[in-house]
């Protein structure tokens, strides 16, 4: 499974690139908002950072105005990822983007149904919102095992499945077992993954003993 991070904080990508786990990143206007940081300055030292895709989403809803914003945002880096709201005019926009090669990430997918129009619109991701369906009380992670078992039904469905709206590694476990292709987790979800009570205590003796035998590693 490829992470990429759901950030719009340069020093958060930086921190977890360090350690070589980050395939990419996510972001939306809500993150963009929250930098403070001009729009497509943002998208430049991010794509400057990483080598993976960098999800860049248009600000319109109607077709016309989301490939134009699409085509200056593709024009900042070649690992730019139009991202495009799941809906009649941004499936349009999708086949335009996906037929010139630029890689589309169609965002707020809610449903199966909705999953297969993006696959058939030629995608590089389709990002089903997990956390958001568990918010109101439905099976974020169903969602993520219908999409899955229908596009390996189909060997010309090339769209990844990527899961977003993390909120712990549990929806990260789940997904992997599931067959997901990509999860956008938030910095501190992705840190999570390294923790656990037993290891924290087993590391805690090792100390000990270690520095009970007076040695030195020289």
């Amino acid at each position: 499974m490829k992470f990429f991070v759901d950030t719009a904080e340069i020093s958060e990508i930086k921190e977890l690139n360090a350690y070589g786990l980050i395939d990419g990143v996510t972001t939306n206007p809500t993150l963009i908002a929250k930098s403070g940081r001009k729009f497509q300055e943002v998208i430049a030292e991010i794509c400057a950072e990483v080598n993976g895709p960098v999800s860049a989403e248009v600000a319109s809803t109607d077709y016309a105005s989301m490939v134009r914003e699409g085509e200056i945002l593709s024009k900042i880096a070649k690992n730019v990822c139009i991202k495009l709201p799941l809906t009649m005019d941004g499936i349009k926009a999708c086949r335009y983007f996906s037929n010139k090669g630029i890689q589309t990430n169609v965002t707020l997918c809610f449903s199966p149904a909705q999953a297969i129009l993006v696959a058939k619109a030629g995608a590089t991701f389709v990002s089903p919102f997990v956390g958001r369906l568990d918010d109101i009380g439905q099976d974020g992670l169903n969602l993520i095992g219908e999409i899955c078992e229908i596009y390996d039904n189909y060997e010309n469905f090339k769209t990844q499945v990527l899961v977003a709206s993390v909120r712990n590694p549990i929806h990260i476990v789940e997904s992997a077992k599931l067959g997901a292709h990509v999860a956008t987790i938030p910095a501190k979800v992705i840190k999570q993954l390294a923790q656990h009570p037993l290891t924290d205590k087993g590391i805690e003796t090792f100390v000990k003993d270690w520095a009970g035998t007076g040695q030195k590693i020289v």
